[in-house]
């Protein structure tokens, strides 16, 4: 079996009446990267937190590396890409090489600060200041801060925000190269189409519970969910929308959209209403329609 990097067994999180983590269990395996979606409050922060020994479970157990999150940090087997906030959350009129030779003094037993450097695409970068850098080069740089431990497993918390493309597809070509090495990367975002690119493996949660754990197709194929297209200008989406399991609709220049979670329903009730459309087409849903089609019925009584 691939060696087992991270493991939550049955955590749950409560702030008062609050219950924040209601019982996940995961396993992440070296090699693999994993994303971690869910609506606002779905508990991604929190579940984050307790992997890196920011916070402690109510009950449960989180494992790295057969340690505890906090002596798995200690030991540099954990590295962290953060939000950072306002600012670019970098000490002001630091050099980039100067930041992460620092860094590596910090771990047990660091990656060389040269190799870190090229990791991150910034050996050209090395002796500029930190308030000379792009967006883009700036989050290379708090990536390579992240790895200067040589960690197994790196966490990283909405790490595009403020992105544009190109720097977007820069990172992840770096963070990709990073997981090629046999290392775990588990990241949280909100951007689904980021995940769809990125990740292996889904994780949906919701209320503090897995809602679904797989590949981009089983987490579709579990959400049950498909569209139907259609050619139709004159078609009304609050009428369309009364369809038969239709979850969603999106209707642009003459196209519409139906996410449903039974096509065949929804497709013979086109067919009996006096809708007028043509170009019929169903196709497996993308991401964004399963993940609203789970949450959706992970909040139905």
């Amino acid at each position: 079996m691939p060696a087992e990097i991270l493991a939550l067994r049955d955590v749950h999180k409560s702030y008062g009446n609050l219950e924040a983590v209601a019982g996940i269990s995961l396993r992440v395996d070296a090699g693999e990267t994993l994303a971690l979606l869910g609506p606002n409050g779905a508990g991604k922060t929190t579940t984050l937190g307790m992997i890196l020994g920011l916070l402690s479970p109510s009950s449960g157990e989180v494992m790295v590396m057969g340690r505890t999150p906090h002596r798995a940090v200690t030991e540099g087997l954990v590295g962290a890409l953060l939000q950072s906030g306002t600012g670019s959350g970098l000490p002001p009129g630091t050099r980039a090489g100067e930041l992460i030779r620092f860094m590596a003094s910090l771990y047990p037993d660091p990656l060389a600060p040269s190799a870190v450097l090229a990791d991150a695409g910034l050996s050209s970068l090395a002796n500029r200041k930190v308030d000379r850098l792009s967006g883009g080069e700036l989050q290379r740089t708090r990536f390579a801060l992240a790895i200067c431990g040589d960690p197994e497993l790196l966490v990283l918390d909405e790490p595009t925000v403020g992105l544009d493309v190109p720097s977007q597809r820069s990172f992840w070509h770096t963070v990709h190269g990073f997981a090629a090495e046999g290392r775990a990367v588990i990241f949280a975002t909100h951007y689904l189409a980021e995940a769809e690119e990125n990740a292996d493996r889904v994780i949906v949660l919701n209320g503090g519970r897995v809602a679904a754990d797989g590949p981009m197709s089983e987490i579709r194929h579990a959400a049950g969910t498909k569209q139907v297209r259609i050619n139709s200008p004159n078609a009304r989406a609050e009428i369309l929308s009364k369809l038969p399991a239709v979850q969603r609709v999106h209707a642009a220049d003459g196209t519409v959209l139906l996410d449903t979670t039974d096509a065949d329903a929804t497709v013979r009730s086109l067919y009996q209403s006096s809708i007028e459309f043509s170009g019929l087409e169903v196709t497996a849903a993308g991401l964004e329609a399963a993940f609203l089609a789970l949450i959706s019925e992970e909040a139905s009584p």
